[in-house]
């Protein structure tokens, strides 16, 4: 069966963050849905236009495998603002499924008590501004089904690393051969 990720874009993301996940999990075979939290274009961090498959009420209708939220300010502060998101958080941890955030958005697994009693890596400066005291500082950091990430320089890394954990080593050999690391 093939594997469902939802990338929720907010104004502000990192675009870098947001289209090096969405491509990179596309390329392992995997289904993505992006979706505006609002209909319409999204402008990101640095003034690039990115246009969601959908808005999040419409994607909030399908059932995933993982969600993964892009950094960027304010990107990462409009996810954290959204109710939608923190439920959605929420129901995928309870559920067992996986969520996974990069850059400035570990702050969203934060703030929806995602992160209580697990290690986590963010840009510097953003966990320990939630008093969160297991910061790995790792380029990828996973603890039961929490997989958090540092930023834009280590996209790729998250990305691959999430292409293992829904699709298997040799899904993410093959991709990542194909990118000429």
């Amino acid at each position: 069966m093939n594997k469902r990720v939802l990338v929720p874009l907010a104004e502000g993301c990192e675009e870098l963050e947001a289209v090096t996940v969405i491509d990179l999990l596309r390329r392992a075979g995997i289904e993505v849905v992006v979706a505006g939290l609002k209909p319409g274009p999204v402008k990101a961090s640095r003034g690039v236009n990115l246009l969601p498959d959908t808005d999040l009420d419409q994607a909030l209708q399908s059932p995933y495998d993982l969600v993964v939220l892009p950094g960027g300010l304010p990107g990462a502060d409009h996810l954290a603002a959204d109710r939608r998101i923190t439920d959605l958080l929420r129901q995928m941890n309870e559920s067992g499924r996986f969520v996974g955030a990069i850059c400035a958005a570990p702050k969203v697994l934060a703030r929806a008590g995602l992160l209580e009693n697990r290690q986590a890596t963010a840009y510097p400066g953003i966990l320990e501004a939630e008093q969160h005291p297991a910061i790995t500082g790792e380029a990828v950091t996973e603890d039961r089904k929490v997989v958090t990430s540092r930023g834009p320089g280590t996209a790729m890394d998250f990305a691959l690393a999430l292409i293992e954990i829904l699709s298997g080593t040799e899904m993410r050999r093959q991709v990542e051969t194909g990118l000429q690391r």
